[in-house]
């Protein structure tokens, strides 16, 4: 009869543990990243009463089972749900959520151990730092290298705390500083049906004369405008006149043009011109070193701020001409003015680009994910985050967003609680029922009880 009531009381133990999982769970229904948990139950090990027994084929006895009472039951299991959550859209640049696999890596401080977290809800902080609610760094990786491929992050390097504002190669990432134009890349093309200001011939010396042609009363055929600047970022309107100067006939037909460049009101480029040798096709000549494709031009500015003169090579190998409108345009010029941080974006990718009011963008950093072998074997250290454990695996390095097994970034958006609520309130109905069917077999026990003390009366 003990036994009835032990058993009866291991139940109602285990189902209120099962009890308290489902209640931390709806109380997590809204709470950003959380993970709810699954409660499991087993069996204790059983008082055996008899034990089997063999058949006997000389006797004719058949064989026996053995007779066993169970002890009552406990917590098998309190399993970590790790499946995703619904996905909540806030317009938030700050707030990010993962699709896949993979946590946010966060610490507090620089040292001490990293906690791991699916809650994206961060904001930047006075300093620039990147931060969850409770102040703890995000981590990821701030040096790179301007390669091929534009910005490229060293992922090689220790994992450190993202900061919008500041890095090793700029004390101040707020202001980007002015950048002085090298080069100017041109493409498009060149009307071949304008009429020719130098004529027509068969000696090829007129394609280009000794002295540049007069050209202050003869409008240019097209000008091509782009912007210069400086080393302290000022900036110059440039023109480029280009005039369709001498077709050459025979038997390898050829056609110059002639351009000047105008520095405008505030540099002086000096006698900058030149001319431009294209052949039947239509293609540039790039082989003639009499007609030169890339032109170094020198820029001497009219003021007296402390600007130097500058070289800018004009690159004219893309052009070509053919009967169409002209449309040469500067495709890529370099150099731009200083420019102050007016906003930034974080791609599926992790990378933070900052975009400045100069019209720049350059990355700020990445974020880093962390994947595990089990994420179920984490370990819930509370402010929605975990950390690992010897079933977990280890954290060894970050992962780029979208590469070697982690999940990309939804910027803008929340990975909100994966509890299913009307899953929980089943759970909760058996529970309690269970709960019920174990308390009366403790009233029946104990009315059991009662009659066997009443006997002695």
């Amino acid at each position: 009869m003990m036994m009835s009531m032990f058993s009866s009381v291991s139940g109602l133990r285990a189902h209120q543990t099962s009890m308290d999982v489902i209640a931390n769970n709806i109380a997590n229904i809204n709470t950003v990243g959380f993970k709810s948990s699954r409660t499991t139950f087993q069996e204790i090990f059983a008082l055996t009463l008899s034990a089997a027994g063999a058949p006997d084929p000389g006797s004719g006895r058949g064989g026996t089972n053995p007779m066993q009472v169970g002890l009552g039951m406990n917590v098998n299991a309190i399993d970590l749900m790790m499946g995703r959550g619904s996905v909540q859209r806030t317009e938030s640049p700050t707030d990010l959520s993962i699709e896949g696999e993979g946590f946010f890596v966060v610490r507090g401080g620089t040292e001490g151990a990293f906690c791991f977290t699916r809650a994206g809800n961060f904001t930047i902080d006075k300093l620039g730092n990147l931060v969850t609610p409770s102040g703890q760094n995000v981590y990821g990786w701030m040096k790179y290298t301007y390669g091929d491929n534009g910005y490229e992050f060293d992922t090689q390097e220790p994992l450190m705390p993202i900061n919008l504002y500041t890095d090793i190669y700029n004390s101040n990432k707020r202001i980007i500083a002015a950048k002085v134009t090298t080069e100017a890349v041109f493409a498009g093309n060149l009307d071949a049906t304008a009429v020719a200001i130098g004529g027509s011939s068969t000696t090829a010396d007129n394609l280009k004369p000794n002295t540049p042609p007069d050209t202050s009363d003869i409008d240019p055929h097209f000008i091509v405008p782009f912007t210069v600047y400086d080393d302290l970022g000022n900036e110059y309107k440039v023109n480029i006149k280009m005039w369709k100067y001498h077709v050459l006939n025979g038997d390898d037909p050829q056609t110059s043009w002639y351009y000047e460049i105008d520095g405008g009101a505030k540099s002086s480029t000096g006698s900058a011109s030149g001319y431009l040798l294209f052949d039947s096709t239509g293609k540039i000549k790039t082989d003639n070193t009499n007609f030169p494709v890339n032109v170094p031009v020198t820029f001497t500015p009219n003021n007296d701020i402390g600007a130097k003169a500058f070289e800018v090579n004009l690159n004219f190998e893309q052009l070509s001409m053919y009967a169409d409108d002209s449309s040469v345009k500067a495709i890529r010029v370099d150099g731009y003015a200083p420019g102050t941080l007016v906003t930034f974006s974080i791609g599926s990718d992790g990378v933070i680009t900052g975009v400045y009011d100069n019209g720049r963008q350059q990355p700020l950093g990445i974020i880093a994910l962390a994947t595990f072998e089990n994420p179920a074997g984490l370990v819930k250290v509370g402010a929605n985050q975990f950390m690992e454990t010897t079933n977990s695996g280890t954290f060894s390095a970050g992962k780029i967003p979208g590469r070697d097994g982690a999940g990309t970034l939804v910027p803008g958006t929340l990975e909100m609680s994966n509890v299913d609520l009307a899953k929980q309130f089943t759970e909760m109905i058996i529970t309690q029922r269970g709960f019920q069917a174990n308390s009366r077999v403790m009233t029946t026990s104990d009315e059991i009880l009662q009659e066997l003390a009443n006997i002695k009366r």
